[in-house]
Formats: C-alpha cells, sequence, structure tokens
C-alpha cells in the first residue's frame, strides 16, 4: 500500500482541483477519511481473513463499487442541504468517489501485495498497473519509522507528491489563460 500521507495529499489535491474555492472543513476531512477508508479491511488480517479473499485486504473495499457507495453515502450525509443530483451533488459525488477510487490506484501502483480487487464482488481477480513505481509502506507504525519507511516517503514524494502538486498549478494558469 501506499503511505497514508500519500493517499490523504491526493485527496486533497483532488479536492482542490474540482473545488478552487473555499469549501467547509467537513468536506476537507470527510475528502482525507475517504482516501483512508479502504484500509479498514486490514481488520480481516487479524479475524482471519485472507489476504486473497473477496473481503481480504485490497479487496472490496477497494473496489470502484466501494468507492460509488462511499461517495453516494457522504455526500448525501454529509451535505443534506445540497439538492439531490444537483450539479453541486454530482460535484461532491464525484470528488468523494475520487479520494476513496485513489487508495486502489495508489495500491496499485505498489511493488508488493496480490494487486487490488477493482471490480469486486463481480471478479476478485487482483490487478497491478503497468507502472508500478511505489516502494510498498509497512502496515505499522513501528516499520513506517525505519528505512524502509524513508524509502517509501522519498518513492511517494518523487512519484506522487511533485506531480501532484504540480498539477493544480497547471490547472489554475489554464483557468487564468482560458479567462482571457
Amino acid at each position: 500500500m501506499a503511505s497514508a500521507f500519500t493517499h490523504g495529499f491526493v485527496a486533497l489535491a483532488a479536492g482542490k482541483l474540482v473545488f478552487p474555492e473555499g469549501m467547509p472543513a467537513r468536506f476537507w476531512v470527510l475528502s482525507v477519511v475517504c482516501t483512508l477508508l479502504p484500509d479498514v479491511d486490514v481488520v480481516g488480517f487479524f479475524l482471519g481473513v485472507r489476504y486473497g479473499n473477496a473481503l481480504g485486504h485490497r479487496g472490496f473495499a477497494h473496489s470502484l463499487l466501494f468507492a460509488l457507495l462511499v461517495a453516494v453515502l457522504v455526500t448525501v450525509a454529509a451535505f443534506p442541504a445540497v439538492r439531490r443530483f444537483s450539479k453541486q451533488w454530482w460535484l461532491l459525488s464525484a470528488c468523494f468517489f475520487a479520494s476513496t477510487a485513489s487508495h486502489g490506484v495508489l495500491d496499485a501502483m505498489t511493488d508488493g501485495g496480490y494487486g487490488v480487487a477493482f471490480f469486486s464482488p463481480f471478479s476478485n481477480a487482483r490487478y497491478f498497473l503497468p507502472w508500478r513505481p511505489l516502494e510498498v509502506a509497512p502496515i505499522g507504525v513501528r516499520g513506517f519509522f525505519s528505512r524502509w519507511g524513508w524509502d517509501v516517503l522519498m518513492s511517494e514524494l518523487l512519484w506522487i507528491w511533485v506531480p501532484v502538486a504540480l498539477l493544480p498549478v497547471v490547472v489554475s494558469l489554464a483557468r487564468r489563460h482560458r479567462s482571457r
């Protein structure tokens, strides 16, 4: 998996792309929660659920259907004043979907694990992206404060943080140029 720091950073950047103007704090908190939520499946390790099981790590909780369900539930629950199916509702849902789905995409860019079940529950086939530049992060805090954790952060900084940080700048410049 990618680190929790990188998952959260990607969610914040996605939110800034969709909503360049101010949003309430709950939007930003929920964006980060959505991107971390798929790792709830690690509880399965303690319950005897095998990694490759549909409910195992990188299974259903990392799927696109899970991301869609989370996005709709978060939008409806956290933004009840937004009229359902309005432009604002779709933008919020899309942003929460992108935040949640980005977790699986980032995990599919790592060099470890069994891949991601993007299409669960319809298929438990696991996938990696063809390009896998990220070192898989250690599970647990202790492993993260080690040489391995440092190597993970450096690979994520190079391959995710720098490009993702530049993306809102490029989009902002394009928006300014288009408005002239």
